[in-house]
């Protein structure tokens, strides 16, 4: 056995004994009464200890039911005190209520005032600027005239005083010095001669003498003589048939009494050269013949129509002339037809040869028929958009842009692109005029010095566009340097090819020759007065250009056959 074994086993020996030591002394019971004697001592102690407790706890509860009651009346006092407070504050609360309410209303209807008067101020300055741009459309549709537009000065009865083209010089007006004298025309036959003698004075006075010359002056008479020549020829009857037979007369004699070409080339050109009314041609042909002249009002009313008829010919000879032509002015003008607005569409050469058309209405119904629809030369027109889409190429009037550009010089006073533009117009117009009179020659570095300026003013004008852009009630100016700068070869064509005029005037005057007519003198009828009309002004027109005796060449063509 080892020790470990050994003693382990006196370990639990020694256990075993001391438990058996204390289950004998249970047994005996003096172990229990000890113990109960300790048992007692320790209730007696721990009651004692308990008593104390209580009492101190006695004591406690009642310092804290006093202390309680202290507090809940405190609190009561709080309470109450609370209740105070906050039925103030809940007065308060509602008076504060009621005056945010108050205010709230208060602000909302200042707000709302506010509001409406934002609203109103916002309204007032819309309409004032509406106002006023009006005003200034207004200003400037009252403005135009044709000082700034295309405006005809006819429109204007009360305009100012039309100033020449011409550069001022420092010349005296009236004959210059180096001046050819123009005596008056002196007739090539005089019917008879009135000898004046010299009177007695000059007979007598011996400083006087006689140089044998003479010194010869006219007094020229115009009568109008009325020739009339009877024809007249004998009857025959036919024993069989009874019919009458007579020979044949002329050919302009075939009513009872007829006029010749001579007068009706008076009343012709009384009426629509002259622009004499009917009434007032018949009534001067009979009072100049002393009487012997009675033409009817229908005869005269319809002679437009014979002239008419009977230059057929020799209107479709223009029409074709004209197309051939190498440069072509062409315009509408309008009058008035039965009270409804009618339309001219004039085409001219630079020969002078001149066609006018009645039209139902101008742009591209217009130009059908015209010389102008197949034309594939150069055009010369004003800003017209049926007129530039023919020909090959196109000079614009600058007429018409001087006068557009004093509008944008009047309606936007800031920009300067329009003041140099007019100054280049007027500095060309005179380039080409001089050339074309052979006062200067043409100059090709003068020719690029033109162009090169007329870049400068289209880029000076971008410029200045993009700086201040244009205002809505006035875009005229800024639609004219669009096109001037998009399309420059048609407004500087006439630098390039001295041949095409700068400005289409030309057709402008032929267009007041209609005007006068149908304005000044009378309306037309009937859309067949106005063709006639037109018929009868090209051929007057271009037999006056061609420097024709105008009343010979109207007889002439009155003598004629009527064409079948």
């Amino acid at each position: 056995m080892t020790n470990k074994a050994f003693f382990s086993m006196t370990a639990q020996q020694y256990e075993l004994q001391r438990l058996t030591r204390k289950v004998a002394s249970l047994e005996s019971g003096v172990e229990i009464v000890k113990l109960k004697k300790e048992k007692n001592k320790l209730l007696k102690y721990y009651d004692k200890i308990i008593k104390k407790l209580k009492k101190e706890l006695e004591l406690s509860h009642a310092e804290t039911t006093k202390v309680c009651r202290i507090w809940f009346e405190v609190f009561e006092d709080l309470e109450q005190e609370k209740q105070k407070i906050i039925e103030k504050m809940n007065k308060e609360i509602e008076v504060l209520k009621k005056k945010n309410i108050e205010m709230a209303r208060q602000r909302d209807a200042a707000l709302d005032k506010l509001r409406e008067s934002k609203k109103n101020e916002y309204a007032a300055k819309v309409a004032l600027n509406e106002a006023e741009s009006k005003i200034a459309e207004l200003n400037i549709r009252i403005n135009k005239d044709y000082t700034n537009s295309s405006k005809p000065s006819s429109q204007n009865p009360n305009h100012k005083k039309i100033c020449n083209g011409r550069v001022k010089s420092e010349k005296k007006p009236g004959a210059q010095p180096e001046h050819k004298h123009h005596p008056r025309k002196k007739p090539e036959k005089t019917a008879k001669t009135v000898e004046i003698p010299p009177t007695e004075e000059m007979l007598d006075n011996p400083d006087l003498r006689a140089t044998g010359k003479y010194l010869d002056k006219y007094l020229i008479k115009c009568h109008l003589v009325v020739e009339v020549i009877k024809f007249t020829t004998p009857i025959f009857r036919n024993k069989k048939t009874g019919s009458r037979v007579h020979a044949p007369f002329p050919s302009n004699v075939k009513d009872e009494v007829n006029y010749d070409g001579t007068v009706k080339a008076c009343a012709y050109l009384l009426k629509d050269r002259c622009n004499v009314s009917i009434g007032n041609t018949q009534a001067f042909l009979s009072e100049i013949s002393n009487g012997e002249l009675n033409l009817s009002a229908g005869m005269i009313s319809n002679i437009t129509k014979e002239f008419s008829q009977k230059t057929e010919k020799e209107r479709n000879e223009i029409y074709c002339e004209l197309y051939k032509s190498p440069v072509l002015h062409a315009d509408f003008t309008f009058g008035r037809v039965n009270g409804n607005q009618g339309t001219v569409m004039i085409c001219v050469n630079e020969e002078g040869v001149v066609l006018y058309q009645s039209k139902d209405k101008k742009g591209d119904e217009g130009v059908k028929g015209s010389p102008l629809e197949f034309y594939e030369g150069t055009t010369v027109t004003d800003h017209e958009a049926a007129l530039i889409k023919h020909g090959k190429k196109h000079q614009e009037c600058l007429s018409h842009i001087s006068r557009y550009l004093v509008s944008s010089i009047e309606n936007e006073r800031n920009l300067t692109w329009n003041k140099r533009m007019k100054k280049w117009i007027t500095d060309t117009l005179d380039y080409w005029n001089n050339i074309n009179d052979g006062i200067v020659q043409e100059d090709a570095q003068k020719d690029s010095d033109f162009l090169n300026q007329y870049s400068e003013i289209m880029e000076l004008a971008k410029k200045e566009y993009e700086y201040e852009p244009p205002n809505d009630y006035y875009r005229e100016g800024y639609k004219l340097y669009k096109r001037m700068y998009e399309d420059r070869e048609d407004y500087v064509l006439f630098l390039k090819d001295k041949s095409v005029p700068p400005t289409n005037n030309i057709a402008e005057r032929y267009a007041r020759v209609y005007k006068r007519k149908n304005i000044q003198a009378m309306c037309f009828r009937s859309k067949s007065g106005v063709e006639y009309f037109c018929n009868g002004l090209s051929v007057v027109q271009t037999i006056k250009n061609r420097g024709e005796n105008i009343f010979n060449a109207v007889t002439e063509r009155f003598n004629r056959h009527a064409e079948v």
